[in-house]
């Protein structure tokens, strides 16, 4: 089945060269929950029932972006913080691609406070926690309809979100962790309008959407079997990944046993070559997941993968939510508080 799939050449997914190494790679890091990567690579057989569905993403920009707009579009000058990062700088460029106007100011920490960034043809000067509010309120005012784009740490989560509430500023926001329900209620109470997910990739966020609709429906349809998970991402991501965690969940009401200490987190640059098959140009921003299946009698097995190869495919779902909740404000929507399932079910995926 892969190989009918059309991959990006700096996206395949080396499926039978992957097999061939992780068998070869005998106790490793990988297998330390148990999954015995050799057993399964020589365990196939004329009556074994092997499925494996498979999505790659590559973070090629979309070039037909700015054409897919509407002609009658909002004016929406948007303000990223933490404009100094990789993710934020994505965003700018996906944001200028788009035609939205970024505005020259961003929030960043109280050592970056006085910088000025550039990213593209914008200069942007970076302001410390002690001008954070001032600053807001003076653009607000100077920029009606602006919107602001929250990629920052989680640490940082509801802080910000209280300000851009007390304010009265809508906003995006990607950034993972925080508490979440006193951000919702925040929002909620607030009336301000805001797009919050943690995951912005529009397809990523659509397969997530099946496997819910699959667990809801079908509970307990792979009760009895067993499930291996392996998650790879950039060295400087040390938490599990919120995506593979939902993925789980699901798994769990479809009736599989997992413990979320069981998944496989590979960090090492060299596994993530050698065993993943991870393009060297995208070891530093890349999310490769991969979720294996067995029967009870390991006669049948599923497998399913997600390959994300750099940033563009967040930002890109990042500034289709900033279009989204620019019109929800310009036509007064009632409801206030989006996700990313809002976003996709608006239609206008690009």
């Amino acid at each position: 089945m892969a190989s009918m799939l059309k991959l990006p050449a700096n996206c395949v997914v080396f499926q039978q060269q992957r097999r061939a190494v992780l068998a070869r790679a005998g106790t490793s890091r990988l297998d330390a929950t148990g999954f015995n990567w050799k057993q399964r690579a020589s365990s196939s057989s004329s009556s074994a029932m092997n499925m494996i569905p498979q999505m790659s993403i590559s973070a090629v920009p979309n070039q037909s972006l700015e054409k897919s707009l509407p002609k009658n579009k909002i004016d929406i000058p948007i303000m990223v913080n933490s404009c100094s990062g990789k993710m934020g700088k994505a965003i700018i460029q996906a944001a200028d691609s788009a035609g939205l106007s970024v505005v020259p100011a961003s929030f960043g920490s109280a050592e970056e406070s006085g910088q000025t960034v550039q990213v593209g043809a914008n200069e942007i000067l970076i302001h410390g926690p002690s001008e954070r509010e001032r600053t807001l309120a003076s653009l607000l005012e100077k920029y009606p309809n602006l919107i602001v784009v929250d990629f920052t740490v989680p640490s940082a989560v509801n802080d910000n979100a209280e300000l851009y509430c007390k304010v009265g500023v809508p906003f995006v926001m990607g950034t993972t962790g925080g508490d979440r329900d006193r951000l919702y209620k925040t929002v909620e109470d607030s009336l301000v309008y805001a797009v919050i997910s943690p995951q912005m990739g529009k397809q990523v966020v659509a397969f997530l959407a099946a496997m819910e609709i699959m667990a809801e429906q079908f509970p307990g349809a792979f009760s009895g079997y067993s499930l291996q998970v392996m998650e790879s991402h950039q060295a400087s991501k040390v938490d599990t990944s919120g995506t593979a965690k939902a993925v789980i969940s699901c798994f769990q009401k479809l009736g599989v046993s997992f413990d979320m200490e069981q998944v496989q987190l590979v960090r090492d640059p060299q596994q993530q070559l050698e065993m993943v098959g991870v393009p060297e140009e995208h070891l530093s921003g890349h999310a490769f997941h991969m979720y294996h299946l067995s029967s009870p009698d390991e006669t049948v097995s599923f497998e399913f993968q997600h390959n994300v190869c750099g940033r563009s495919i967040y930002a890109e779902g990042t500034i289709d939510s900033v279009i989204f909740l620019a019109k929800k404000v310009h036509s007064k929507a009632e409801k206030r508080l989006y996700n990313m399932i809002d976003v996709l079910r608006e239609g206008n995926m690009r």
